[in-house]
Formats: C-alpha cells, sequence, structure tokens
C-alpha cells in the first residue's frame, strides 16, 4: 500500500496587487495535509487553471465571488486522482474535477467534485473545453447573446480560452460571419486556422476602423471580453437589435484609475441593443445540453481547442500574470 503524503505545498496570496500583479503578491508555502472527516476525499492534482477573473479576487472588494485572503491560499478550477475517500460515492483512484486549485494536494468535499473520465478526452480538457470554459462560451453565446442562425458575431480576445471556443461554436452553428481580434500576427493566422472569417490585430490600428472593415454590414452579436475601445467599437458596428454577452473585461481588471465608460454608449437606445453581463454559474442547467452538443463538435472537428502548458506548482503565479499579458493561446493550464 502506498504511503499516503502527509504535507503538500500551496500557493499563498501574500500581498493584494496594486495594478498588475507580479511575483511578490504570491508565495509558496508548505502545509500539513490534515486527517479527511466523513465524506471529504484527498486529491492529487494532476492539473490546475489560471483564469482573469481570479485578478478581481485578488481585490479586498465586494464582488460575486469572494475576494482571496492574505496569506491564505488561492483556489481555483483542479483536476486529479483521489489517493484517499472516506466517501462511498468516490472511490480511491477516480478522477474528479473540484474547486481547490492552487495546491498539489487538496482534501475536498465528495459532494463537491465532479468525477470525469480520463478515457474520453485528456484531464485538461475539463478545466477547459469540457468544462467551465467551454459552458462559458456557450451559454454566454447563446442564452445571454442570444445568438441565432445567419448572425454575424464579433468575438474580443478571441485567441483565448473562452473566445476561441466561442467563435468556433458560432460558425458550427450557422453563423454568416465570425470575426474574431487579438494581439499578435501568430493569433490571427490561427484564428483563421480555426475558421473565422476574418480577425484583426488590435494592435494595428484603431479597432472601430479595423472591426467595420472587417464587417462592413455590421455585426449583430458582440461576445466581449476586452471591454474598453472593444465594446465602444462593437457598438458603432452593431445593428439593429443587436446583442452584446458581456462576459470579461480584461483591459480593466489591472487599471490604477477609474476607466472611462463607453463614448458611445447612447447608441444602445436608437439600435434597440440587448447589453447583457452574465456569470456561467447561472447556466449551470444548460451543462448537460453543452456536454453533448461539444461532445458533437469535437468529435466532428467542427471545435477544436488550444492549451498552453506550464510545468510546476511553483510556475502559477507566473503563468497568471503572462495569462493576464496574453501569453497563451487557448487555455493557461499548469501541470503539477
Amino acid at each position: 500500500m502506498t504511503e499516503l503524503p502527509t504535507t503538500t505545498r500551496e500557493i499563498h496570496l501574500a500581498s493584494r496587487p496594486d495594478g498588475w500583479p507580479t511575483p511578490e503578491n504570491f508565495r509558496l508555502e508548505e502545509v500539513d495535509i490534515p486527517a479527511l472527516k466523513d465524506g471529504e476525499i484527498l486529491v492529487v492534482n494532476h492539473h490546475m487553471s489560471v483564469d482573469p477573473y481570479m485578478r478581481g479576487r485578488m481585490n479586498d472588494t465586494k464582488s460575486y465571488a469572494a475576494s482571496f485572503q492574505i496569506d491564505q491560499p488561492l483556489d481555483g478550477a483542479a483536476v486529479g486522482e483521489v489517493i484517499s475517500s472516506r466517501s462511498d460515492d468516490v472511490p480511491v483512484g477516480a478522477t474528479v474535477l473540484h474547486g481547490l486549485g492552487w495546491r498539489e494536494h487538496a482534501v475536498v468535499e465528495a459532494s463537491s467534485a465532479k468525477q470525469v473520465d480520463p478515457a474520453l478526452a485528456s484531464e485538461s480538457a475539463y478545466l477547459g473545453a469540457l468544462g467551465m470554459t467551454g459552458l462559458t462560451a456557450y451559454a454566454g453565446l447563446n442564452y445571454a447573446g442570444h445568438f441565432k442562425e445567419g448572425d454575424a458575431v464579433f468575438v474580443s480576445g478571441a485567441a483565448g480560452a473562452v473566445g476561441s471556443i466561442v467563435g468556433q461554436i458560432a460558425k458550427a452553428s450557422g453563423a454568416s460571419r465570425v470575426i474574431g481580434s487579438a494581439g499578435s500576427a501568430e493569433k490571427i493566422a490561427r484564428l483563421k486556422e480555426l475558421g473565422f472569417d476574418e480577425a484583426f490585430n488590435y494592435h494595428d490600428g484603431d479597432v472601430s476602423e479595423q472591426l467595420q472593415k472587417a464587417a462592413p454590414e455590421g455585426i449583430d452579436v458582440y461576445f466581449d471580453n476586452v471591454g474598453g475601445d472593444h465594446l465602444e467599437a462593437a457598438l458603432t458596428s452593431l445593428n439593429v437589435h443587436g446583442r452584446v454577452a458581456m462576459c470579461g473585461a480584461i483591459s480593466q481588471y489591472n487599471a490604477t484609475e477609474p476607466t472611462c465608460a463607453p463614448r458611445n454608449l447612447a447608441m444602445a437606445i436608437g439600435k434597440l441593443l440587448n447589453i447583457r453581463g452574465f456569470l456561467v454559474g447561472e447556466f449551470q442547467d444548460k451543462s448537460d445540453e453543452f456536454a453533448q452538443k461539444m461532445a458533437g463538435w469535437l468529435d466532428d472537428g467542427s471545435v477544436t481547442f488550444d492549451e498552453t502548458f506550464r510545468e510546476g506548482l511553483d510556475k502559477a503565479p507566473q503563468a497568471f500574470i503572462d495569462m493576464m499579458r496574453g501569453a497563451n493561446s487557448g487555455k493557461m493550464v499548469v501541470t503539477l
């Protein structure tokens, strides 16, 4: 019988970032693993996720998710193997998805862990295309954005984990045109490979002008991962009865001064626009529907997904920082 570990390593929040996070805001700690209570499992994490929403949780402000606490471990999605169990429902050897990432081992309430099948897809895929990332893309486009066949769709941050899936789902679902923005020539080339009809580098010039050139007949749905100048550009290009699904605003997450709202927001009135913020949690009831459709798209090649890997828990803070600066193609995953 393999001896169970008694200690593990985890990443703590050492200080709250002021603007862009730095490595000094994080600290690697070794801690004791507590004894399991009834209903708990011990998981050795194989992969963990770093995501843009985590930046907001590093601030001491009231939001939809609790703030990370100083000198306490961060958390987030992770997938790994159960190595000890005091639950009748989750046996040793099971592969589970759970919410206690940023550590090498996690004591998890079995009721909060989801068993997944590593024979159907790679474990890391359950952090991305088959997990919260994929559901965010699917539900945001279809239920927040009210996408319908024939719509022209614009996706900002289109080479990221969510954005790249949104564009492919839109194309597979009958979009008339799919446009994406990203921050490098390499990412633009990749978006074309993924089936985007047009893509532009927002560093190459005015975003509004580039969008109008890419979509001369306007857009019907804007999936917003960026905010700021991208949202302003989309408001100009949206057709009457256009829809905005506001998923993120990564251009503003590290701002140290208040950012200005879109200067053309009044366009929403005359164009009869629907601008809707959303959180993936409100669409958990769509999980089975999403899983069935995504399985089909992955199987027939309509959707593929990119992953950027970093190795080792000690690399997790830099992976997060790099992800915030756009160094990833698709999903940023830390392998532990």
